[in-house]
């Protein structure tokens, strides 16, 4: 699948066809059965089905029928007497999971979600901009975010969710913020192998809406999946080269992730939550945190505290330098700001 995710992706219902690439004569002989039409040409074979079990019954028969070609078979399933696209072609483990979880490709596919602001705050608690968080739709299917993720890493919609999910972003602080408010929007670098053409969509979204670049924090998330460095600090050079900022997420939860900062230099450091947690109270988090705000200082990162949930942890962070902070102390994330849409009040340091 390409890395925006955009290639035809069809709902499993009714007839249709089923794609099978690469013709292997051995799967082809065991597949004749009577009653049974198959079709080839020189690199695949397919056939038609009546409804969504037998689709799935005639999947199953093929990973018991041929284990050993489960690795390199490829599938897709098209609407009936649709051709194949050259596209769209997927395992037959991520077609399984698609079955398995249909009713969360669902939500995929038919953006069944919505985004939700948690208000971010400087030392003197004025918000100064929001992180975008993915929530369900109203009355759609509940999920977790990590959850529905997991779900299209799986199925092989990872990236289609990943940039549909900055996309409807993006709109939504169209729709609620004024220009000069920071919109922090997450994403996932193994979405990304080719950040010109992958992040196309999301920089057509925010010149189609006439929204300011500098307004956006592009903010990495799954650090413990970088695999290579070089094509992250390309997707940090892209972003900027737009006018844009990048942040990085979960800094401290590891070594990897402050190994991480040093190396990529954010804009915008955001300490882990569990840093955070009751940081008043136990020393040894405290020098962590120190040493975060120490080296960030070097290259000149923003250092914000996530997880804020007590006076007592903004107080400390506050005193030790740290510029930004955001928490259920500060606000739960919500379909939309206090005060409703472009509000005059919102946010107050805004003239």
């Amino acid at each position: 699948m390409n890395c925006s995710g955009c290639s035809p992706i069809y709902p499993i219902e009714g007839q249709g066809t089923l794609y099978l690439r690469p013709n292997s004569p051995a799967l082809l002989e065991a597949l004749q059965t009577p009653g049974r039409h198959i079709e080839t040409s020189d690199d695949m074979m397919w056939m038609h089905f009546s409804n969504l079990e037998a689709v799935q019954s005639l999947i199953e028969e093929i990973v018991q029928m041929e284990p050993t070609l489960t690795h390199s078979l490829t599938v897709q399933i098209m609407p009936l007497y649709e051709k194949a696209s050259n596209e769209s072609w997927i395992s037959l483990s991520m077609q399984q999971s698609r079955f398995k979880h249909a009713d969360l490709v669902t939500v995929i596919l038919e953006h069944q979600f919505s985004s939700h602001m948690q208000p971010i705050v400087d030392a003197s608690e004025q918000i100064i901009g929001y992180e975008f968080l993915l929530r369900p739709s109203d009355h759609g299917k509940s999920f977790s975010s990590y959850e529905l993720f997991e779900v299209a890493r799986a199925t092989g919609l990872h990236s289609f969710l990943d940039r549909t999910a900055r996309i409807t972003a993006i709109e939504t602080s169209a729709h609620f913020l004024p220009q000069g408010v920071k919109r922090f929007v997450n994403f996932l670098p193994s979405s990304i192998y080719n950040p010109e053409y992958c992040l196309t969509h999301t920089f057509e979204a925010i010149e189609r809406l006439s929204l300011d670049p500098k307004d956006f924090v592009f903010e990495v998330v799954e650090t413990e999946q970088i695999q290579h460095m070089s094509i992250l600090q390309h997707i940090f050079e892209v972003y900027r080269s737009r006018g844009m900022s990048v942040a990085l997420d979960d800094v401290g939860a590891g070594y990897s992730t402050i190994e991480l900062m040093n190396r990529l230099e954010p804009d915008f450091v955001k300490i882990d939550r569990s840093l955070i947690d009751r940081c008043d109270q136990d020393s040894t988090k405290q020098q962590k945190i120190l040493h975060i705000v120490e080296m960030s200082s070097r290259f000149g990162g923003q250092v914000l505290a996530e997880g804020i949930e007590r006076m007592e942890e903004f107080e400390f962070c506050r005193s030790i330098g740290i510029e930004l902070a955001q928490g259920y102390y500060f606000g739960k994330p919500s379909a939309q700001p206090p005060d409703g849409p472009h509000s005059n009040t919102l946010p107050s340091f805004i003239e």
